[in-house]
């Protein structure tokens, strides 16, 4: 299964993410916030399976080429027809995506 909105947000911003400087987030408090508001939809520890189907694992999310933490971040602020409008606050929007990230096996 694809994940299209991923990889056209992705693409999307390869040429625009070099310069971009990102304050980086607490990897595990990523975790604790992604166990408590993405967990009913996706996977969120490697080798799990999404609850729901059409969600992608985080592990997946995180090895999309080109998923950048920019990448992410563009990603979970914008409106996805088959994703709820999450609400999170700036910190735990950089957790999440450290949490993500550090799935991907890239620094």
């Amino acid at each position: 299964m694809k994940c299209p909105e991923f990889a056209l947000v992705a693409s999307l911003l390869l040429a625009s993410s070099h310069g971009h400087a990102q304050e980086l987030g607490d990897p595990q408090a990523g975790l604790t916030v992604a166990r408590e508001v993405c967990s009913p939809c996706h996977a969120i520890a490697a080798g799990q399976r999404s609850p729901n189907p059409q969600a992608p694992d985080f592990e997946r999310i995180a090895r999309v080429p080109g998923m950048t933490p920019l990448a992410l971040t563009v990603a979970l602020q914008t409106s996805h027809r088959t994703m709820p409008n999450i609400m999170l606050d700036q910190k735990e929007l950089r957790d999440v995506i450290a949490y993500v990230t550090s799935l991907g096996g890239r620094p």
